[in-house]
């Protein structure tokens, strides 16, 4: 199949979601002029552009597209082509009021914004195979043509008729009968129990708390169905053009779409990321997403969109400060993209998101945000040869499973404060602020790869899974695993004493007696630390190697942590410098370092093939150690020993080129006196 690497060759690819639908067509020659100018190798076109190419049924207007097509190919600029079906044409409405989901109240979502589709509709799915098919005949051997995007944010969910019949037939072929279906539900709680399929509907408005197993089946169908959607569309682009690579964009961390099952289906892994510029935690958000994308693609991967400024969507939208944006931007690059994109190329003046940035904001080619993209162009023309491409070590995985997210964050829980993505955020920052590399796996992947597998928090795992876990601590590995992991079977069942019986055997746990959920201000004083959000009410075994205990209150002298060999269980939420230095002291005694010892605290390090990437996420100037003499790509200066970061600065740290020697006048070998060498020009600072 192809990949990024057949799009990008030894660039990174750089540009945005362009709609010069929204523009008189005068302005697109100049459009061009100004991305040539930025660096800009690849936009993407058509993402919201149905009812222009098709604004009657079955009657096509592909001329403008034509002009468009031509006009950036003669620029040298390569074009992702979107299918167009994530926002159809209010005809499609219209006409086919059976194509509008419907909400679990069952009110219809109408045309008017976008994602206004009912993924499990004969009529919408026939007329995006149709416009599809249309397109790839059409353009399939078209010259500027580099990548296929389908659809956008795959984010639907539908509680209707169709749905429903739709999710029986889903239904049936996961479980066969309605005796396996009524156990895996539990219906005998609450007389619950189906006798036909016909009974059997999607989880809607309920008197009272809805059957969990049933929402967790609904999440997953759903994943299932919006998949159906895309693999329909990608089959069609690849029948025409089975050399160029399909992706669509992932939401960073979205609940809604199994994003492990969904990458196996796609050529290039993409994702659009947004972090708040105010939020103190912003980068290390970014690289969470980073490098879940970067896992789930098993290599290169596409930053499909962000802001060059303020998104329009929070309830007070920031911009981004002087250099926080290309900060980001390489960031991403240091994590493994390929390709670094926006939404969108030029802000638009009409519509809902007018006040949402684009790489040409209003203030137009003067202003401050197109010249800073201009700026990074350039960074990445330089980068593009010696990063594209380029694979990331790590020695630890961290676990992470949407089925064990759905099963989890439902209601009826012991605690609502216990949100999966925000512990999954905690565990993942802690690692980060110990500049400590790591990757994303499925809790059934093949694990052998890396010294410490984290899991932040599984509520419900598989057989496979826990075995998977047993494997890798008898195999040498070490496992550090947080609370309320293993409590589930896949059927949101109860595994017999609250936590799988192999698991607390593996961390040296007799009895789980009680949770002990923390209130918001309530924090559980241990030896050492507070914990928060969480405890447990644990009697151990006497197998444990090591016990940290609570202090006082009802939990006086249990252990609030438990290591037995190899196997690390936490009962509670350190508090976040603790949880950073447990992890560190864990990763550590397992042989895993920092890429670089007695970092600056808002100094990231992050190693990329052969390139060392060093991004300063603070404002004042910081000096770092790096042993050994470089070349800062950026820059083009040598470094050696030590360098000096700016606000927002990066430097990316290559080893330099070897002087070439002089040839010797003599036969013997040449002279290696250090006297004979000059030392090498001290490194700038980079900004």
């Amino acid at each position: 199949m192809p990949n990024l690497s057949d799009v990008t060759g030894r660039r990174i690819l750089y540009g945005g979601d362009y709609n010069p639908e929204q523009w008189p067509e005068e302005i697109w020659p100049e459009d061009v002029r100004l991305m040539r100018a930025a660096g800009v190798n690849s936009v993407t076109l058509g993402v919201f552009s149905w009812s222009k190419l098709e604004p009657r049924p079955g009657v096509h207007d592909f001329a403008w597209l034509d002009r468009l097509m031509d006009l950036l190919h003669e620029g040298g600029i390569g074009v992702v082509l979107a299918t167009p079906t994530a926002s159809p044409p209010p005809w499609l409405g219209h006409l086919h009021p059976d194509t509008l989901p419907r909400d679990a109240d069952g009110r219809t979502e109408w045309w008017g914004g976008r994602q206004h589709f009912s993924h499990s509709s004969a009529v919408y799915r026939r007329h995006a195979a149709a416009i599809t098919e249309a397109l790839a005949a059409r353009y399939g051997s078209h010259p500027a043509l580099t990548l296929w995007h389908i659809n956008n944010e795959y984010c639907t969910y539908d509680h209707g008729d169709e749905a429903a019949t739709r999710f029986r037939r889903w239904l049936q072929d996961r479980y066969g009968t309605l005796d396996a279906l009524n156990t895996a539900w539990g219906t005998a709680f609450w007389s619950q129990g189906y006798g036909d399929w016909a009974e059997v509907a999607p989880p809607r408005r309920a008197h009272y708390l809805r059957n969990p197993s049933q929402v967790l089946d609904f999440r997953r169908f759903t994943s299932d169905m919006l998949l159906e959607c895309y693999t329909a569309e990608r089959d069609i682009v690849r029948r025409h053009t089975p050399h160029i690579p399909v992706t669509t964009n992932f939401m960073p961390l979205w609940s809604g779409q199994d994003a492990w099952r969904w990458a196996e289906e796609e050529d290039v892994v993409s994702v659009d990321l947004y972090p708040d510029p105010r939020d103190p935690f912003g980068a290390q958000e970014g690289a969470l997403v980073q490098d879940l994308t970067r896992s789930q693609a098993r290599g290169p991967w596409m930053l499909m969109e962000q802001a060059a400024g303020a998104v329009n969507w929070r309830g007070v939208n920031h911009p981004k400060p002087r250099g926080l944006n290309r900060l980001w931007s390489l960031q991403a690059v240091a994590r493994g993209a390929d390709a670094v994109c926006y939404f969108q190329w030029r802000q638009s003046r009409q519509g809902a998101e007018k006040f949402h940035s684009g790489m040409v904001s209003h203030a137009g080619e003067e202003g401050r945000t197109y010249q800073e993209v201009v700026r990074l162009g350039a960074d990445l023309a330089r980068l593009g040869p010696h990063a594209a491409g380029g694979t990331i070590h790590a020695d630890i995985a961290v676990l992470h499973d949407w089925h064990a997210w759905w099963a989890a964050d439902q209601e009826a829980r012991p605690s609502a404060r216990v949100d999966h993505a925000d512990v999954l955020r905690a565990w993942h920052r802690a690692l980060w602020r110990g500049h400590l590399t790591t990757d994303f796996a499925h809790p059934e992947d093949d694990l052998t790869p890396y010294r410490v597998v984290v899991v932040p928090q599984l509520y419900a795992l598989t057989d496979a899974a826990i075995h998977n876990l047993l494997a890798h601590v008898r195999g040498g590995g070490t496992l550090v695993c947080g609370f309320l992991t293993g409590v589930a079977d896949p059927d949101d069942r109860i595994r017999p004493g609250g936590m799988d019986a192999r698991l607390r055997e593996l961390f040296g746990i007799r009895t789980l007696h009680e949770w002990w959920p923390l209130d918001a201000d309530e924090s559980a004083d241990c030896d050492g630390f507070d914990g928060t959000l969480w405890s447990e009410e644990l009697e151990p075994d006497g197998t444990a190697s090591e016990t940290i205990t609570y202090k006082g209150g009802e939990l006086d002298g249990l252990p609030a942590v438990l290591r037995k060999g190899s196997a690390w269980y936490l009962s509670t939420l350190p508090e976040p410098d603790a949880l950073r230095d447990l992890l560190a002291r864990v990763a550590a005694d397992a042989g895993v370092r920092p890429v670089l010892d007695a970092l600056p605290a808002d100094v990231e390090a992050v190693r990329r093939g052969d390139l060392l990437f060093l991004l300063h996420h603070g404002r004042d100037p910081v000096t770092v150690d790096v042993p050994g003499t470089h070349r800062d790509l950026l820059t083009d200066t040598v470094v050696t020993d030590r360098l000096t970061l700016g606000r927002y600065g990066v430097a990316v740290l290559s080893a330099p080129e070897p002087t070439p020697r002089a040839a010797h006048p003599c036969t013997a070998p040449p002279c290696t006196a250090p006297g004979n060498r000059s030392p090498p020009p001290a490194g700038r600072t980079p900004s």
